[in-house]
C-alpha cells in the first residue's frame, strides 16, 4: 500500500512541476493574453526587496532587457521586466515557477503591464520561454520560428 501511496504523489508531483516550467501548452492562447511579446536577450539583473500586493517583503529582480524582435506590441529597444526572486547580498530566492534569468540569457518573453512603467512575465513562468544556443526553446524541440508563426496565427496576422 505505502509503494502505490508513493507512486501517486510522485506522480502528482511531476504533474506540477511539469505544469509550471517549459513551454506552454497552448501558445495561441498565451499569444492572446499577453500584451507583449517580445523575443530578447538579458542585459542586467538587479535584485530588489519590494512589498508585493498582499504586503509580503520578497526579492524582485528587476530585468533589462535587450529586444531584437517584437512580435505582439509596441516596439521598444530596451524593456524592464519584474521578476520574483533573485539575490540581495548574500541572500537569494528562489521561486518554483519562475525561471532564474543572468545576464546574457536569450528568450522569448510573454509580458503584461505591471502597473508601474515595466512589465510582468505573463501567466508567471510559462511566459518566459528561455532560448539555448541553438534557438530552441530549453528542454523542448520549438524553435522561435515555430513561436512566431503560432503567434501570428492566434493574432489573425498570417505568415509574412
Amino acid at each position: 500500500m505505502k509503494k502505490v501511496f508513493v507512486a501517486a504523489a510522485l506522480t502528482c508531483i511531476s504533474a506540477v512541476v511539469s505544469a509550471q516550467t517549459g513551454a506552454p501548452t497552448d501558445l495561441p492562447t498565451q499569444a492572446r493574453g499577453a500584451k507583449r511579446i517580445v523575443v530578447g536577450r538579458v542585459l542586467d539583473v538587479q535584485g530588489q526587496f519590494q512589498k508585493n500586493r498582499f504586503g509580503d517583503q520578497l526579492i524582485v529582480s528587476d530585468v533589462l532587457l535587450e529586444v531584437s524582435e517584437t512580435m505582439k506590441g509596441d516596439p521598444a529597444p530596451l524593456v524592464r521586466l519584474a521578476l520574483e526572486g533573485g539575490t540581495v547580498g548574500d541572500l537569494t530566492l528562489r521561486v518554483s515557477d519562475l525561471p532564474e534569468l543572468h545576464s546574457g540569457d536569450r528568450a522569448v518573453f510573454f509580458l503584461d503591464d505591471d502597473g508601474k512603467g515595466g512589465h510582468v512575465p505573463h501567466d508567471r513562468g510559462r511566459g518566459l520561454l528561455k532560448l539555448s544556443p541553438a534557438g530552441r526553446v530549453e528542454g523542448t524541440n520549438l524553435t522561435v520560428d515555430d513561436i512566431r508563426q503560432q503567434v501570428r496565427g492566434a493574432l489573425g496576422q498570417g505568415p509574412r
